[in-house]
């Protein structure tokens, strides 16, 4: 096909892009910024970013992808031409581009993620699973029958899936990840401390001193914030544990939908895992203590990956020209007019 390959990260929190021969080219916040009354986009990425929470009532500060796929066909548009645009300049010939999908998505998400993709400027695109490409990038060689446990915790899905043969075995996805837990900060402190932050400033908390288990050591960090009663700014003090009682719930389901996948494991592949361990990617598996706690549960070595935020999108980058793999694995490029339905040939293969 003509046109230069390009992979997406396509996250919750963040987008990602890499081209064949080149490697990442591009790292964006997820943000798009638009006026309310002429739908005139006025940011994107870094720049919308800094919006957030301090736009006036004219503008609206949004983030188009939710729990890892479309909320917002037109925003997701605007934000990904943009970005294609950066990338492409203006070459003759579109692009074709893979791009990330949680492990279980419906064929209507799919649909969708496929079609705002070539209407953003793709040629043909391609879906390929967030687990899978996170294990590639890991490193791990996914083609040998022998099974292994990946944990993707992204911003706005935790995906599971053990794989094996090039291919998910048993997978499971919940709109459970660092956005929530960020949420989790936010009401923590408006209800135990009657303060109020924005989602900036408990983004900055849960990287600083977040956790996944009371610490021996305690941990602070100063923030600032707003009085709830009188609406004065206030700066205050707030611990390690006291986040991490805040988080607890949700980094508790987390831990429990783990143990769902082993329940529906076959037994051969329990076996592998136990000797291979399990590999946590994604920006979320950077939280302190979380593979110990994983470890201590499953009672089976956890590791986090190198470079965790990097390992979907390397993944991807390292299937970009692999024609065997692709063919091999069914994934299959499509045209706006392939998604559509109104061309019924046989589709072509990458």
């Amino acid at each position: 096909m003509l046109g230069i390959n390009i992979g997406i990260d396509l996250g919750t929190t963040s987008v990602m892009a890499c081209v064949e021969g080149k490697g990442i080219v591009l790292s964006e916040p997820a943000v798009v910024a638009y006026r309310k009354t002429t739908g005139k986009v006025m940011a994107i990425g870094r720049a919308a970013l800094r919006m957030l929470g301090r736009e006036p009532d004219s503008v609206e500060v949004v983030r188009p992808m939710k729990d890892g796929v479309v909320s917002d066909f037109t925003v997701t548009e605007h934000m990904l031409r943009y970005f294609i645009m950066q990338i492409c300049g203006n070459k003759i010939f579109k692009p074709n581009i893979i791009v990330s999908m949680p492990g279980t998505v419906t064929n209507l998400e799919k649909r969708t993620v496929l079609d705002v993709i070539t209407a953003s400027g793709a040629g043909r695109a391609c879906l390929i699973e967030e687990p899978l490409a996170a294990a590639i990038g890991a490193g791990i060689d996914i083609t040998h029958p022998s099974g292994v446990m990946v944990v993707d915790i992204g911003g706005g899905t935790t995906d599971i899936a053990v794989i094996t043969m090039g291919a998910m075995a048993v997978a499971s996805s919940i709109k459970i990840a660092g956005n929530m837990l960020t949420d989790d900060i936010v009401r923590y402190c408006r209800r135990e401390r009657d303060i109020i932050i924005g989602e900036l400033t408990a983004e900055e908390i849960k990287k600083r001193v977040g956790c996944a288990y009371l610490r021996r050591e305690e941990t602070a960090v100063f923030a600032k914030g707003k009085d709830y009663f009188t609406g004065m700014p206030i700066d205050f003090e707030i611990t390690s544990n006291e986040v991490y009682l805040a988080m607890r719930e949700h980094i508790n389901m987390i831990f429990e939908e783990i143990r769902n996948v082993f329940e529906q494991t076959p037994p051969e592949l329990v076996s592998d895992i136990v000797e291979e361990g399990i590999v946590l990617t994604g920006g979320s598996a950077q939280l302190f203590g979380i593979d110990k706690m994983i470890e201590k549960l499953t009672k089976i070595n956890t590791r986090v990956a190198d470079d965790p935020v990097n390992c979907v999108i390397g993944g991807i980058g390292k299937v970009l020209g692999d024609t065997y793999f692709l063919e091999e694995n069914g994934y299959l490029f499509k045209s706006r007019q392939d998604i559509t339905g109104s061309i019924t040939e046989e589709k072509e293969v990458f």
